[in-house]
């Protein structure tokens, strides 16, 4: 997958202004000469971002715009699309998380991840086709290894992320012969602000604290991880911790791993029961 061609690159990333996608900019701004694509729904923090880069002597402009909006993300296309001819690397990072047992989490706030989570990587994806094609292109996205296995409290999360898996392992095959890769990485645990701003069933602010297993990573350190295998050319990347042996257990041994999972994430039915 490595990044192909002359002359300056064009990299764009969403969900760029803080977390693991600026941890992202940043590792590619060390490794590349490009010029940066930013795409946030925060318009203040992302202009702050940009003017960060371009202290630095580094070509960048920002694209302001609410991902879970299907109109906004064809905007975006558009808008890309007149401002590069060609798009060397696609990053879709931004995302959005919920904190709610399934029965008691409202359509509105199912369909939002979906949105964001899903239909924008591939309506970003298939709008910039021909850039990523003039290129021999590549697209970044940060899936999350709760689309391999259940997660108590977050059913609408896990069936966007299980969707953006099958999609883009399908979608990778469909255009490789066009020089098009594809690489997705499936994280476990990771500070960003996905979490601290998860929703409630109800589309507020999840009160109640994040479950997890095994060490929560540095979002520069997950980034450092996936540039390293954008440049090594691999088409997956999984953490090498505790959620990857539960995904292991859950495709050998579903109900162990489900009476488990129960027992790691018990306080989202606690917090059910407290809301009963």
């Amino acid at each position: 997958m490595s990044l192909q061609g002359s002359g300056k690159k064009v990299f764009v990333v969403t969900g760029a202004a803080g977390g693991l996608g600026w941890a992202i900019v940043e590792a590619l701004a060390s490794r590349f000469e490009a010029r940066f694509a930013l795409v946030d729904i925060s318009e203040q923090a992302l202009a702050g971002r940009v003017g960060q880069l371009r202290e630095r002597g580094i070509d960048a402009e920002s694209f302001v715009a609410d991902l879970s909006s299907e109109q906004a993300v064809a905007e975006l296309v558009a808008a890309l699309r007149v401002r590069y001819p060609r798009v060397d690397l696609l990053v879709n990072n931004a995302g959005i998380t919920h904190r709610s047992l399934s029965t008691q989490t409202s359509n509105a706030v199912i369909r939002r991840v979906m949105a964001v989570d899903y239909h924008a990587p591939v309506e970003l994806a298939q709008g910039l086709m021909a850039e990523l094609r003039a290129a021999f292109g590549n697209v970044i996205n940060i899936s999350s290894m709760a689309g391999w296995m259940p997660v108590l409290g977050r059913a609408g999360y896990c069936a966007a992320k299980s969707a953006l898996h099958q999609y883009f392992e399908t979608f990778r095959e469909e255009v490789r012969e066009d020089g098009v890769r594809v690489l997705m990485v499936y994280p476990s645990f990771v500070a960003t602000n996905i979490e601290q701003n998860a929703l409630s069933g109800d589309g507020g602010r999840a009160k109640h604290k994040q479950s997890t297993i095994g060490q929560v990573r540095s979002a520069d350190w997950m980034a450092n991880k996936i540039v390293t295998a954008l440049e090594q050319g691999r088409e997956r990347l999984f953490p090498r911790d505790k959620t990857l042996l539960g995904a292991y257990l859950y495709k050998l041994a579903p109900r162990l791993f489900m009476k488990q999972m129960v027992n790691n994430f018990r306080v989202e039915l606690e917090v059910a029961r407290g809301q009963g």
